[in-house]
């Protein structure tokens, strides 16, 4: 069923296209963990089209390689593809030695790895939950920490960006699990951003609200009924694209932004401030309604 989308999102039509300048990422290393699909791929896309060398991982290497080719067509510069399950330390050092082998040590990195379902929590096995936590969490402190040590004893320094979500703030029902490890990520990279900016380390992080990639959508709104009462909380009327969200990474890992660090930027098209207002479900009101409200507003005496 095609979605209608309130009137309002023809004002604010996605811009896709490549922001910065061709060659920003000219002589980069960028490693992109979840790299092989959805925001990770779109992210790859941006970065490698500015000039940088990226290494894409995830578990599934067939489809790592694959978009590995794919965006190097593209973009005419070299994407590897390195295997690694974020949630295994040994995998995580096997494949940073790879990175380091194959590249040097990465300027960029880009904890992206996610994994999430929707559940009642009483449902949840204490397997659900580590497995959420494992692989959000844990693989973002290991690939973090790896990397880190490395580039501290080889005196490098780096930008680092995690993608959350704007629920890693509220918290929220229903992706307990993901909520609870999605908000340590946010601690992991503003502790970080606070130690190591001596050794030249950066760290800043992306809230996306609801974008339609095919690996968040099919385990979160299986059946697209979710979608629509989306849209309705989305003040500017539609669901964000891969390509917003890669321009601002794009952004915040390049030299424009040596100056940010420790920030949490929301991009969600004001789905979060709709949710929170109490009296935001007024704009359903109609004028006549209106009318007769302020008439009695107005009668009220003594108030």
């Amino acid at each position: 069923a095609s979605l209608l989308n309130p009137p309002q999102a023809r004002f604010f039509p996605p811009s896709e296209g490549v922001m910065l300048l061709p060659g920003t990422y000219k002589h980069k290393v960028a490693f992109i963990t979840g790299g092989g699909t959805g925001l990770g791929k779109a992210m790859t896309t941006t970065l490698s089209s500015l000039g940088a060398e990226c290494v894409i991982a995830s578990r599934n290497l067939e489809v790592l390689k694959k978009t590995a080719d794919e965006i190097s067509q593209q973009t005419g510069n070299k994407v590897h593809a390195v295997q690694c399950n974020v949630r295994d330390p040994a995998s995580v050092e096997a494949a940073v030695n790879q990175l380091v082998n194959d590249v040097g040590l990465p300027d960029v990195v880009i904890n992206n790895a996610a994994g999430n379902f929707i559940s009642p929590s009483e449902k949840l096995s204490p397997n659900a939950w580590r497995t959420i936590t494992d692989i959000v969490l844990n693989g973002a402190a290991y690939v973090t920490l790896d990397i880190g040590k490395r580039l501290i004893k080889a005196e490098k320094g780096a930008a680092f960006l995690a993608i959350t979500t704007i629920y890693a703030e509220s918290g929220s029902g229903f992706v307990v699990p993901s909520a609870a490890a999605k908000a340590g990520v946010e601690k992991l990279c503003t502790s970080l951003a606070a130690e190591w900016g001596r050794y030249g380390m950066r760290f800043n992080i992306i809230q996306p609200g609801p974008i339609k990639t095919k690996g968040a959508f099919s385990r979160l709104d299986p059946i697209g009924t979710f979608e629509q009462v989306m849209l309705e909380n989305i003040a500017v009327g539609r669901l964000g694209t891969p390509g917003e969200i890669a321009n601002l990474a794009a952004y915040l890992c390049s030299d424009y932004a040596s100056w940010v660090s420790g920030a949490i930027i929301r991009m969600d098209g004001g789905e979060y401030v709709s949710l929170a207002g109490e009296f935001n479900g007024m704009k359903e009101v109609t004028q006549e309604q209106w009318a007769i409200m302020e008439a009695k507003i107005r009668n009220t005496k003594g108030s």
